[in-house]
């Protein structure tokens, strides 16, 4: 028997896995009480608001993949909030900018979680607001045992807080400290904000979709848009080292609302797997899978040989080519890109030797355009001094600075969702002291230049890494998973899905099984880093593959053994009704639970 962290979880009732145990375990809740996948799903977006809130929050993001018992076919739940009406070029320019900064308020997009998760509930949900946001509204007014990485976060933003952040600071230094790993924490400012959210349900009367289409409105039009309206007016330091005032208005507030779009999808190996468009990064996993598909070669899908790791890393680097030149909100050529005829135009550049060079292709003929920041070569990050700069991602190194969130959850009656709520972290800007949240930084993925698939222009939505996926077998979906990780998230999840469907692992198996991923591309995330050829991988692969890939001229950096990759995953096998789950052990947090 194959030694696992803990077991592949099988059942018929319910599956639940998520980044956070309490998290995993009121989504359960919910479902035990009756409620359906999508029920538990904006249980858990709320409670990990309130758990994990150096990972994301009410001011971040959320977008989802779902598929329904009466409706198989996959849809997106769009969470992305667009840039504000005042947020341009000219805007930033004017300020002595080339790059968005990377915190604080100039860096926030409008608000698109909370609004995502109550579109969820209102369509395809089955309780109340009030039984969805209970487990939350308790934990944030009540307190829940805080995990030690929230304490080490405010640790490490201290000084920002006691000087520029105030309102930060009078939520997070209590006492004149950072709060203590398993130390009881409540956020009162935001129990309440939710409360309220509930009470505007209740004053529309008893029917379920008008009290959730009230809160909706509370939201982006009443008394939250109203306090984001206030605080953005103030300045406050960003990562430029000046303060500026933020540009989320309450008309930008009130201008917003989520969207269910079409996915993006590709027929592979007898699978359909479906993404976001190219609004986000997700492409990038079905761009690997239909070059690697052209090798023709199986040697190519095995993640734990030289050879294998090899054709998958040149083709993600490709792949994140692709995405620097071609994705954005707005004109993709989206056929072209996913075609058979460009794949294998694009596996004819994977060689024996480990390329460092950054090679958008040409669909259609036409000519990719990058930005400047990325043609003059951007290097190594030398300084990683600041705490409050990009993603909370994993360094380098391996080093862990935090994560975004994931939930993935699958019922009894067939219905599945696979969900990456982020943004909005504690360190991400200054505290709303009214509401209990800070907003966002998503607007850093945007470049500061026209003509781009990524410029910056209000209304468009930015580039985000938030990459969940769903995979389907004859119509019918079979697995939801997706990890934090921002540029690394389509890497991780190409691990897994190899592992898993083509290698015949489980599901526990394929998610603790060593990990790797390129840096070879440039980063998301400010300061817009790129450290070509290199490539980081968990110290548990045997040595003589590290040395086969040094030898190919690929820059192999390692991390710790049990460093990289955050997999949730659940399946649901169609002709037997058999649930399964698994969770990520990596930094101990992550859950599993079902029956």
């Amino acid at each position: 028997m194959t030694f696992t962290t803990r077991p592949t979880l099988q059942g018929t009732f319910g599956m639940v896995s998520s980044t956070h145990w309490l998290a995993s375990q009121c989504a359960m809740g919910i479902l035990e009480r009756g409620g359906n996948a999508f029920d538990a799903a904006v249980t858990a977006g709320f409670v990990l608001h309130v758990v994990e809130p150096h990972l994301n929050g009410p001011g971040g993001e959320v977008p989802a993949i779902v598929a329904t018992e009466h409706d198989p076919t996959p849809r997106v739940l769009c969470g992305q909030g667009p840039a504000p009406a005042g947020a341009t070029i000219a805007h930033f320019r004017s300020l002595g900018m080339d790059l968005i900064p990377g915190s604080g308020p100039l860096a926030a997009a409008v608000p698109g979680a909370v609004d995502a998760w109550l579109l969820l509930l209102r369509d395809h949900g089955t309780l109340s607001l009030e039984e969805v946001l209970e487990p939350a509204v308790g934990y944030a007014g009540a307190g829940h045992p805080l995990i030690g990485r929230v304490g080490d976060t405010v640790a490490a933003v201290r000084s920002l807080f006691e000087e520029h952040w105030p309102t930060s600071a009078q939520l997070w230094l209590r006492d004149g400290r950072p709060p203590a790993a398993g130390e009881m924490f409540t956020n009162r400012a935001y129990a309440q904000t939710l409360q309220r959210l509930v009470n505007a349900g209740r004053a529309a009367g008893s029917d379920r979709e008008a009290q959730i289409e009230a809160a909706r409105r509370a939201w982006g039009e009443g008394f939250v848009a109203e306090a984001v309206d206030r605080f953005s007016r103030q300045p406050f330091q960003d990562s430029s080292g000046r303060a500026h005032a933020g540009l989320v208005t309450g008309a930008d507030m009130a201008a917003y609302r989520a969207t269910w779009e079409e996915p993006t999808t590709l027929d592979w190996r007898g699978y359909t797997v479906a993404k976001t468009g190219f609004w986000g990064q997700g492409p990038v996993l079905l761009q690997t899978l239909a070059v690697l598909d052209t090798l023709d070669d199986l040697g190519a899908y095995d993640p734990s040989t030289a050879a294998g790791i090899h054709a998958q890393a040149e083709a993600l680097k490709l792949a994140f080519a692709d995405r620097e030149a071609w994705y954005g909100d707005g004109p993709v050529p989206a056929k072209a890109l996913l075609s058979r005829e460009y794949a294998r135009e694009r596996a004819g550049l994977i060689g024996d030797r480990a390329s460092a060079e950054l090679r958008p292709g040409r669909p259609e003929g036409a000519e990719p355009r990058l930005p400047a920041h990325v043609r003059r070569g951007a290097g190594r990050r030398v300084d990683l001094a600041d705490p409050t700069t990009g993603e909370p991602t994993v360094q380098s190194d391996g080093v862990t600075r935090g994560d975004t969130c994931h939930v993935d959850v699958v019922d009894r009656w067939g219905n599945m969702i696979s969900a990456t709520p982020s943004g909005g972290w504690l360190q991400s800007s200054p505290t709303i002291p009214d509401l209990g949240f800070p907003l966002g930084s998503r607007l850093q993925m945007f470049w500061l230049e026209e003509g781009l698939a990524s410029s910056l222009a209000p209304g468009r939505r930015p580039r985000t890494t938030l990459s969940p996926t769903m995979v389907h077998r004859e119509g019918k979906p079979i697995l939801a998973f997706g990890t934090p990780g921002g540029d690394q998230q389509d890497q991780w999840q190409l691990l897994f899905l190899l592992r898993h469907l083509l290698g015949g692992r489980s599901l526990q198996e394929a998610i603790d099984a060593p990990m790797w991923h390129t840096i070879s591309l440039p980063a998301s995330f400010y300061p817009r880093d790129n450290e070509p050829g290199v490539l980081v991988v968990e110290d548990r692969l045997d040595e003589d593959v590290l040395a086969a890939l040094r030898a190919q001229g690929h820059e192999v950096r390692l991390s710790g053994a049990w460093s990289l990759g955050r997999l949730c995953a659940v399946t649901r096998d169609p002709d037997t009704g058999v649930l399964a789950a698994g969770a990520n052990p990596r930094g101990m947090q992550g859950y599993a639970c079902g029956r």
